[in-house]
């Protein structure tokens, strides 16, 4: 008896031994407002922090970091045959743009009270929309500019308006005339379509798959609806200046569920005048 539970010890232990940790591969960088798409075998578990991350079939998966995260995180994977391999990623600090404006009345820094209850509803419809958590990784067809032109407004930046600190800028603009098309930067399900909201104008969100949605704000027409698959590169509304805007120009954000991300980051830099571009 003494052999054969020696026998089986061994076994196990080569076993143990031969297990090795799941590969896992990263794109991006862990960065203030980054979005890192990373992939490892199908039917890992991933964790972040403790928190259970959504895996594609051929193991995909994304983690993000907002504009003001300083803590480092620990991403740690696990095999079907029980192998772990862990992770820490620091995320590196960015400085932003900080504008302050004083003197101006009182109605050009906050809304009237009158609509507080309609942007509050609005808000709710956008944060629902964006919190949809769907199988599907569309993300994977990767990212395009959704039209080309000067960037006008950069993600992070903020205004200090009579003294009161404004919301950041959490989107990347871009100015073209009113009437521009915009083409889809990744497959995508449309998730929201309202014409009219207070802030954001026409407002279209894209759903991408794993909680990643790309919104579009201040368009003058929105040309699909809402649960409509699109494709990357097909033309989904046009440019326009709705909403609080103070002239024409599209408003490109990105979130990772309620995290805000830098859509500039995930897609890259702006294609010169003589590269190809769908949007163009």
């Amino acid at each position: 008896m003494s052999r054969i539970i020696l026998s089986l010890l061994l076994a196990l232990s080569l076993t143990a031994v031969a297990a090795e940790p799941p590969p896992l591969s990263i794109t991006g960088d862990p960065v203030q407002g980054g979005l890192l798409f990373a992939r490892t075998a199908p039917g890992a578990l991933v964790q972040l922090d403790g928190r259970s991350l959504r895996v594609s079939p051929s193991g995909g998966f994304l983690v993000g970091f907002g504009r003001d995260q300083i803590e480092p995180v620990t991403l740690s994977v696990t095999g079907e045959d029980g192998a772990t391999l862990s992770r820490t990623l620091d995320v590196r600090p960015r400085e932003y743009s900080i504008q302050r404006v004083d003197g101006l009345p009182g109605s050009r820094v906050s809304p009237p009270p009158e609509v507080s209850q309609r942007i509050g509803l609005e808000a709710a419809r956008i944060r629902l929309a964006r919190n949809h958590d769907d199988q599907r990784a569309d993300f994977e067809s990767g990212f395009i500019w959704p039209l080309q032109g000067p960037i006008t407004g950069v993600y992070g930046s903020q205004r200090i308006l009579n003294g009161e600190p404004r919301q950041p800028h959490y989107g990347v603009d871009v100015a073209a005339p009113s009437g521009t098309p915009v083409v889809a930067p990744a497959d995508a399900v449309v998730s929201l379509v309202e014409p009219d909201m207070y802030f954001s104008g026409g407002t279209l969100l894209m759903d991408h798959g794993h909680g990643l949605s790309s919104t579009f704000i201040h368009l003058s027409k929105i040309l699909v609806e809402q649960g409509q698959q699109v494709k990357q590169g097909q033309v989904v509304a046009e440019v326009g200046a709705t909403g609080r805007a103070s002239g024409p120009h599209l408003d490109w954000r990105m979130n990772l569920f309620e995290i805000r991300l830098d859509p500039a980051l995930v897609v890259g830099p702006m294609p010169g005048p003589d590269d190809s571009d769908p949007a163009q």
